[in-house]
């Protein structure tokens, strides 16, 4: 037994489980935080991008994710047309290369809800872990880069660069297990434990996980201002 207690991942796992009990137990039960605007209203054009698409989340991944605000919403590259104007063959390449920006939003995490790890949930849709890592992209306007979690994954022939990372108040958290320390900090001290979790997906092509990751970063360069003003504070 003493041997079990001697690593480090048992000692963070029971540390993690005994603050998710200080937060149910002590946390204020009222401490529901609206988004600012709801993510319908996301806007479709970025500076660069241009959305093609809204993804359809299915009422039974509605169900299972408890989230009070759902987006799924697919980008492409904003048209460079040619002299001659954008071509339906430039069209349809363009949206066979969108990316998906995802985000949930959680008001509250007393009632048991809340962001799922794309490490628990793509594995489940058939997708396996290749690469795991962080990445730290600076964010125009923003003093300081964030760091986030970079997670490559394969199903069959098939890749993805997958970015994602956890956000309240302002903070930016890559980690899992500081999301959770967060989110009993604020709980104990501003009676808050609303938290979104942002996810981008980009498929590898012929431009290999190299251009996949900068298509990746770019969207998220693009995409992060206008999540900060969707946020609560």
């Amino acid at each position: 037994m003493e041997a079990i207690w001697q690593s480090k991942h048992v000692r963070a796992l029971t540390i993690v489980l005994l603050a998710q009990a200080v937060l149910f137990y002590t946390a204020s039960h009222g401490d529901s935080t609206p988004l600012r605007h709801p993510l319908v209203q996301f806007p479709k054009t970025l500076p660069g991008w241009q959305a093609v698409a809204d993804g359809v989340v299915d009422q039974g991944t509605l169900s299972v994710l408890k989230a009070d605000d759902v987006l799924s919403r697919f980008y492409v590259r904003s048209p460079q047309p040619g002299p001659g104007g954008m071509t339906p063959d430039m069209k349809a390449a363009q949206t066979r290369t969108a990316y998906e920006l995802f985000l949930e939003y959680f008001s509250t995490q007393q009632q048991g809800q809340s962001p799922h790890s794309p490490k628990n949930c793509l594995p489940g849709s058939g997708w396996q872990p290749a690469e795991a890592g962080e990445l730290t992209i600076p964010i125009p306007g923003l003093a300081a880069p964030i760091t986030i979690n970079k997670y490559i994954i394969t199903k069959g022939e098939s890749q993805s660069v997958v970015l994602y990372w956890y956000q309240s108040h302002g903070r930016v958290v890559a980690n899992e297990f500081a999301a959770k320390f967060y989110l009993v900090t604020d709980s104990m001290r501003y009676h808050r434990s609303d938290e979104a979790m942002i996810r981008v997906v980009v498929p590898v092509t012929d431009g290999g996980t190299t251009t996949a990751l900068q298509n990746a970063t770019d969207l998220v360069q693009a995409a992060y201002p206008a999540i900060l003003h969707f946020l609560p504070m």
